[in-house]
């Protein structure tokens, strides 16, 4: 992997992890960081997911990819929280 290609995962998985973090009601007891993680994880699953059902590639925007990227950041954020909180 080259470096620009990681720099791209940090960014896409921040912007991805922020938008789960969004769509979990509530105040988030988990920092920035863990959220670009949580993001980074989103986005590598939720593309192979989308790989998988065979809706990575379509004609103009990937929607249903991002849908299941911000779906799967939103419940790793969510259940990032909960065990945060238990502690």
């Amino acid at each position: 992997m080259e470096i620009s290609g990681i720099i791209s995962a940090i960014v896409i998985g921040a912007i991805i992890g922020v938008l789960g973090r969004l769509v979990v009601p509530g105040r988030q007891h988990i920092g920035l960081l863990w959220t670009i993680v949580v993001g980074i994880v989103a986005a590598l699953l939720g593309s192979a997911l989308a790989a998988g059902f065979g809706v990575a590639d379509t004609k103009g925007p990937d929607w249903i990819e991002w849908f299941i990227q911000i779906a799967l950041a939103a419940v790793g954020v969510s259940a990032l929280d909960r065990m945060k909180s238990r502690r």
